[in-house]
Formats: structure tokens, C-alpha cells, sequence
């Protein structure tokens, strides 16, 4: 199957390239000339191993050149892409084992591993039944690029509220999120895209890495580990590049670590667009980023809040109107599955947005006309606009359903559309989400999400967002509640459970769980919220302290 994203490797432009960032600061740089050789003579390697269009490769591998001419090396030989995480904070012998899960479910015809990661991509080839050893990229004469099979990428997900599971990725898919994105970034041919996210998650894969590189813009691409050392780093990208993505942590991270003199003499004012996603967006975070680079040219108008997951490509909302993103408060007692959400109070991101943490939901954009978007009842009917509900999504981004028949809990596939599991409504006309189905619990008849919650014990409690998690928990006739806290210390514990009290009631049964080491998160940085839960309750989370 020909596609327009493999074009560039049959005429690519030498006058563009990418500039990837280097470990003392600087930056290396190849043209697409350079890459789309080396990307055709790692398809000539690869085709002597023996890979065939439609064939799987899994690649595990560090972000550098060889990555990015691995990856396109397995489209120019027709194969299709697996990109698998790298170890971050996973035990070595967790990492193997998820590995080894996602291996199970590709059956690839090859596993690529860099040499540094050989042993444990080796040790998952090992659990997953598979023989032979891992492959180390290298090159060979350079290949004509093959026809592809129907599949473009097998995109594990995160596996935040389950095990991965591989979302089978057509052309077509791909081609038209990447479409939408352009459209909706308002790209043009010549602009620079900066990152630093992650290649095997799909919005720094698809949104930030294909689209720029198909379309053969200038690319900045930094790895994490530099954005979290040095986050004024990708700030000083926008004096030239006009796009990124971002989740929200990011931009209060960056408030936080950013001082106004490591951005002296800099120039934001051609910045075009700061996409917000991948998590339920917090204006606070928002806001005290937008006071840090405004003196410098940014505009909150710059904030593109989108909505999207790997089940519809990637993007499915993105507010891409030039206007400031809004925010709103809904009446937490009030949200009930296909019933009205009651608004409390609304605004523009702006200075009253210092302190908007729990509670607050902003908006996602209106839907393009290609993009069906709607909101359905228990039932799968429709709702209208201002009535909760489960967001479905249909078009030509939604994808044909998980590989090898696996399934998951709240996301489904049916008639060619995605019942995504996440709640949301319309108000105003833009899309509000509110969180995973499954990361909620019905409290007398609405519906309670655990992001919330953690958003108000965090202020409660004075340990931070990042030290929370809450996990809706299944019981006999009971809805139940853990709260898992990365502390040591219990003077807060009175006044959560107060708080717990007031807003689920006294019929949720709640546990909380203290320690270090216990919150475990996806290699997107979701909370692995029902993991956490079965490794509590099969002793297997060493530190562990139940608070009676």
C-alpha cells in the first residue's frame, strides 16, 4: 500500500532536516537526504533478515538518529511499526515482563534492541516464547522502499487501567489524523515542530515526530531526560519553532524550574501553537506557565487544549480558535450519567485561574466536520449538547480495533466508531471531558472521578498531585475507594477522610495506603491504578502500610 507519509524517502528535501538535541546541550543535525538513505539501507538489512511487507517489527530503542532510521527503515520495507517503551523507573524485572506481554500479543517477525537494551529485550524474547536474539539496528545496500501492508503501526497503549493492548493502525488512519493535526495546528510547509516527548507514546510519535518529519518540516527533538533536566531549553525552541504537544504537567514543571533570566532576550511572539493533552488539563498549570513567558511574547491564545487516544490515531478535539481556553466548574453533586451538567462557574484562562485545581474542566474544542464526535447514554443513544455522558468518536481516524483479538474494559470498537469509556459533554460547543469511565465510581446516582479527587486531597493534604493516586475498587455490594500516598507521615489522614466523607458519602468504603515506591505509572506517566490495587491486595507491594 503506498502512502503519502513515506513519500519523503524517495524525495527528500536536503535543505530540511533534524536537529537532535545532544547531551552537553548542543545539537546534532541531518538533512532528510541523510536519513531517508540511511532509513533505505536499514530497509536493505532488514529485508536480508528476512522481514516482509505486513510483517511486525518491535523496536526498543533509545531516542537518537539510529532510532528515527530504524523507524522509517521498517516502513521503507513495508513492515510494520511496534515501538516499545525503553526502561524508565520500572524494576528491570517488570520492564522485562511487560515486554514480554506486548511481545506475546505482536508475534513480530524481528525485535530491534539497541546494544544497551539487548539483555532485557533477550530476557522478554525469552518469556514470550519466542526464539533467536535480539537484532541490532545496522545497515545494508540501500533498498527501494517495498508496498506495506494494511497496517502502518501497532500502537501499544499505556496500559493505565489494564495490561497493553496493541491498537491495529492502518494508513488510512494514520494519514488522516496526521491530516487533522496539520489542519488543526494551522502547519504550514516550512515550519519548525519542537519535542520532547517520548516516540513510543502516540502523541510524541504521531503528533510531533511523523507529521513534521512526512510533511519534511524542521524538527527540534529532544529526549525527556533533557526536558526534565533543563526545561528552558525547549522554551528557547520556540525563538524558532512555531509547535509542540505537551501534557499539563509539563507547563507547571516548567513555571516551577524556569527562572526569568534563563530566558533573557527571547522572543515567543511567532510561537503558534502549545498543545495540551494526553491528561485531564488543570488551568492552574496552565496559567503560571502563561505568566512566566508572557513578558517574552507568548499568548495564552497559543494554548491548544485537545482531546485524543490511540484507539482514534491520536487527536479526535483541538480548540484551535484564536481565543484564551475555557475553563469550567461543574456541580460535582450533580453528574449523573444522561443528565444535565450544572455549571457552578466558568472563565477565560486569565489570573483567576491561580488556584483553579480541583474541580475545573477545560474545554477541548469543537469537533471538524470529518471527525464525528457524540455523546450517548447508558443505552449507546445520543444525548444532547450539556448532558453527561460516554464520548464515542467515529471518521476515518478510528481505528479498526486491538491486535490479536485482545479487549479491553472500557473501550470498545463497534459499526467502525470507538466507545472510548472516557465522560464528557458539550457545553458552548466545545468538548468537556471529565475522565475515565472506569476511573470512577456512581455514588448515589452520579458519578465521582478519581482525577478530581486527587486533584482536591492534594490541596488537602499538602503532599502534591504527583504523591496521589485514587483507585475506584470493586466490592461486594459496596463501592469502595483506595488512596494510595507517597508518604510516610498520617496527620492529613483526618482531614482527607473528612473531605472523602463530604463529597462520596459514608457508604464508600475507603482504604488508604502509605509508603515509598508505590505509585506506579505507565510509561505516558498515568497512574497504573488497578495494577496498584491487584499488587495491594496480593502482597506484592513491598512498603506498604494500610492506615486503619
Amino acid at each position: 500500500m503506498a502512502s503519502a507519509l513515506r513519500e519523503w524517502l524517495d524525495r527528500p528535501n536536503t535543505g530540511r532536516g533534524v536537529h537532535l538535541a545532544a547531551d552537553d546541550g548542543g545539537w546534532e543535525y541531518r538533512d532528510y537526504g541523510e536519513l531517508a538513505s540511511a532509513a533505505r539501507r536499514t530497509a536493505g538489512a532488514l529485508i536480508e533478515e528476512g522481514v516482509r511487507p505486513g510483517d511486525v517489527v518491535c523496536l526498543i530503542l533509545p531516542t537518537d538518529f539510529t532510532c528515527i532510521e530504524t523507524y522509517f527503515g521498517v516502513w521503507a520495507a513495508g513492515a510494520t511499526v511496534c515501538l516499545i517503551t525503553p526502561p524508565l523507573f520500572q524494576d528491570g524485572d517488570d520492564y522485562v515482563a511487560h515486554v514480554a506481554a506486548i511481545l506475546r500479543q505482536a508475534s513480530p517477525a524481528l525485535v530491534v534492541a539497541s546494544k544497551d537494551l539487548s539483555e532485557y529485550a533477550g530476557r522478554a524474547m525469552d518469556q514470550a516464547g519466542m526464539s533467536g536474539e535480539p537484532w541490532q539496528p545496522r545497515q545494508g545496500a540501500e533498498a527501494d522502499v517495498q508496498p506495506a501492508g494494511e497496517l502502518a503501526l501497532l500502537q501499544f497503549t499505556s496500559g493505565s487501567s489494564g495490561a497493553p493492548r496493541g491498537v491495529m493502525v492502518t494508513w488510512e488512519n494514520l494519514e488522516a489524523n496526521s491530516d487533522l493535526i496539520a489542519r488543526m495546528a494551522g502547519y504550514e510547509d516550512g515550519d519548525v515542530v519542537a519535542s520532547w516527548l517520548p516516540l513510543y507514546h502516540d502523541m510524541g510519535l504521531i503528533g510531533t515526530f511523523i507529521t513534521p518529519i512526512a510533511r519534511q518540516g524542521m524538527l527540534r527533538l529532544m529526549r525527556p531526560d533533557h526536558f526534565i533536566r533543563d526545561p528552558a531549553r525547549w522554551i528557547r525552541c520556540f525563538a524558532e519553532a512555531q509547535h509542540t504537544a505537551a501534557p499539563p504537567f509539563a507547563y507547571a514543571y516548567c513555571a516551577r524550574r524556569v527562572k526569568p533570566e534563563q530566558l533573557e532576550g527571547l522572543d515567543l511572539s511567532g510561537w503558534k501553537m502549545a498543545l495540551i493533552g494526553a491528561e485531564p488539563i488543570d488551568p492552574h498549570a496552565l496559567e503560571v506557565f502563561a505568566q512566566l513567558v508572557e513578558p517574552y511574547g507568548f499568548s495564552r491564545s497559543m494554548f491548544k487544549p485537545a482531546y485524543g487516544m490511540a484507539e482514534t490515531t491520536l487527536l479526535v478535539t483541538m480548540d484551535n480558535a484564536p481565543r484564551d481556553p475555557l475553563a469550567v466548574r461543574p456541580d460535582p453533586e450533580a453528574l449523573a450519567f444522561g443528565q444535565p451538567v450544572r455549571i457552578l462557574d466558568q472563565h477565560r484562562l486569565g489570573a483567576q485561574s491561580l488556584g483553579a485545581k480541583a474541580g475545573w474542566v477545560v474545554g477541548c474544542g469543537t469537533p471538524e466536520s470529518d471527525v464525528s464526535v457524540v455523546i450517548v447514554d447508558d443505552s449507546g443513544h445520543p444525548l444532547e449538547d450539556g448532558l453527561l455522558g460516554e464520548i464515542v468518536v467515529g471518521g476515518a481516524s478510528a481505528c479498526p480495533g486491538y491486535y490479536a483479538g485482545a479487549e479491553a474494559k472500557s473501550t470498545r470498537f463497534a459499526d467502525g466508531k470507538v466507545y472510548t469509556g472516557d465522560a464528557g459533554f458539550f457545553h458552548e460547543g466545545q468538548l468537556f471531558v471529565l475522565g475515565r469511565m472506569g476511573d470512577s465510581i456512581k455514588v448515589r446516582g452520579r458519578s465521582v472521578y478519581v482525577e478530581d479527587l486527587e486533584s482536591k486531597i492534594a490541596e488537602v493534604s499538602g503532599l502534591g498531585k504527583g504523591r496521589i493516586v485514587v483507585v475506584g475498587v470493586p466490592g461486594a455490594g459496596q463501592k469502595g475507594l483506595a488512596l494510595f500516598a507517597e508518604t510516610q507521615s498520617e496527620e492529613w489522614i483526618p482531614s482527607v477522610r473528612e473531605t472523602l466523607r463530604r463529597r462520596v458519602g459514608d457508604d464508600v468504603e475507603l482504604t488508604i495506603v502509605v509508603g515509598t515506591g508505590l505509585i506506579q505509572r505507565t510509561s505516558s506517566g498515568k497512574p497504573r491504578r488497578r495494577y496498584m490495587w491487584e499488587r495491594l491486595q496480593g502482597g506484592q507491594m513491598d512498603g506498604a502500610r494500610v492506615v486503619r
